[in-house]
């Protein structure tokens, strides 16, 4: 239980320390027009207030990512708690924060856009079909979660298929109307049904006096997964996501002060990684440990664990008011997963989205992409979405170490997190039966190998563009 209360506090204080020292290093200007003003549209740009886009903000990054990761990456033991609490103040926060100003700084870009700037253009396009594909991976996988959660809630009378095409049908709504109609109006409300189903399971833990385990290194998982590069992945939202990279610019289009940003990307990552632990927390204690936490997913995945919990801890009423919530979290970002791949295709293609025929002609594909892709078994599916997110990840910090580089100012914030998740990320996938299938050893040499040529190709590249001058957005010639 301390480790746990500690964990929080933690979150906390980084938010208010750390998340300072980032925005200093970044260097905000209140005086500086975003682009909510300066391309506002009616549909993707118009501003609006903090405290709205703040919870749109959570909402957006925080699908069952936080809640699913966490309960899988439970079977670690509390030493998953240290990559929430580290992971997000260091890794996570950093990465929304930077990733939502440098937007703001470049017209309210895209990550491909931006990868283009300030990694080459060739990256333009390659990150361009990766943020695609992650999106398709989220929107999907965002459609299958709550999709059983509600079946299980209502399967007396309401069939899986029915509630597949009504999430999509609410998706294709999101994703083409302008972003004050439905999901500036209603997401708010949403966001605060989130908090307080988190909440409300995170008092209970503590009043309960639940048997959360204490602080130790040790590898509790029944099957002896390696904890790196495993966890890492395993853990994503709630420590440290790729996703947010693409869910960033929304909210940067709509963002009226930078003053905002460290309250809207630091503040909510850090408000993800507290409903991660709170998570975390929960399937570690309730169930007598790894094992019986493992047989539980087994029977039923994270689904039935969240269920489980949230009865236990909450009541019949206020148990199904917390699945409500966690329902709510998939849904409010698979549509703006959509939305967001909508964005990039049309900023890619240079498509005006006033129209929205040129919406709908954009989103139709992706969501007949998504539907083939609900057939896939879930677990193999959160696998790729897990490489791909992190693989996203690592280019967005990437991205951001190049900027504060070009900038001259301290790009080891970003650099450093940049390299963690580099190795993590090829060590998986080069181990990964997904992927190339090695053995862990020689797949730990390979990817050490890769990230130190990733991590030389990133100094030639800063140090040729800073020799040359090459000139940053107007914009930060002011800052």
């Amino acid at each position: 239980m301390i480790t746990f209360i500690a964990s929080i506090a933690l979150l906390i204080i980084g938010y208010f320390t750390y998340g300072k020292y980032v925005e200093k290093v970044f260097g905000v200007n209140e005086q500086r027009m975003t682009p909510a003003y300066s391309n506002g549209d009616g549909v993707d740009y118009l501003p609006m207030g903090e405290k709205r886009n703040s919870l749109i903000q959570l909402l957006n990054i925080a699908g069952v990512g936080p809640i699913f990761g966490p309960i899988m990456g439970a079977l670690y033991g509390p030493v998953a708690f240290l990559w929430i609490v580290f992971g997000a103040i260091f890794a996570g926060a950093v990465h929304d924060y930077l990733t939502g100003m440098i937007s703001i700084r470049n017209r309210g870009a895209h990550l491909p856009e931006l990868a283009g700037k300030f990694l080459g253009k060739v990256m333009k396009h390659v990150v361009n079909a990766f943020a695609i594909l992650l999106l398709v991976l989220v929107g999907t996988v965002f459609v299958s979660a709550p999709a059983d959660l509600l079946h299980n809630m209502t399967s007396s009378w309401l069939t899986l298929p029915v509630i597949i095409a009504a999430i999509f049908a609410y998706y294709l709504l999101a994703t083409l109307l302008p972003i004050d109609k439905i999901i500036g109006r209603f997401y708010p409300y949403f966001g605060a049904l989130l908090v307080i189903s988190a909440v409300g399971v995170g008092i209970s833990l503590i009043v309960t006096g639940a048997p959360i385990p204490e602080l130790t290194l040790k590898n509790m998982h029944p099957e002896n997964a390696p904890i790196f590069p495993l966890l890492f992945l395993t853990i994503s939202c709630g420590a440290l996501s790729g996703f947010h990279a693409t869910q960033t610019p929304i909210i940067s289009r709509t963002t009226q002060k930078e003053k905002q940003g460290r309250r809207i990307f630091y503040g909510m990552m850090i408000a993800e990684g507290v409903i991660a632990m709170i998570w975390a927390a929960a399937a570690m204690s309730l169930f007598n440990g790894s094992t019986g936490l493992n047989e539980v997913l087994a029977a039923g995945g994270p689904a039935a664990v969240v269920s489980e919990v949230s009865i236990a801890m909450l009541g019949a009423v206020g148990g199904t008011l917390a699945v409500l919530g966690v329902i709510v979290l998939p849904i409010t970002s698979g549509d703006t997963a959509f939305r967001s791949a909508r964005m990039i295709i049309a900023d890619y293609l240079k498509v005006s989205q006033k129209n929205v025929v040129s919406r709908l002609w954009i989103a139709l594909p992706l969501f007949a992409i998504s539907f083939v892709l609900t057939r896939i078994d879930f677990t193999l599916l959160w696998r790729y979405f897990s490489w791909a997110n992190q693989s996203t990840a690592m280019i967005a910090l990437w991205v951001a170490a190049m900027y504060l580089f070009l900038s001259r100012r301290n790009y080891w914030i970003a650099a450093v997190p940049a390299t963690f998740i580099t190795m993590a990320t090829f060590t998986y996938i080069i181990n990964a039966p997904i992927g190339f299938g090695l053995s862990l050893e020689v797949s730990y040499v390979i990817a050490a190998v890769i990230t130190v040529v990733i991590v030389s190709l990133f100094f030639l590249t800063a140090r040729k563009q800073l020799k040359e001058n090459i000139p940053l957005e107007e914009e930060l010639k002011s800052a």
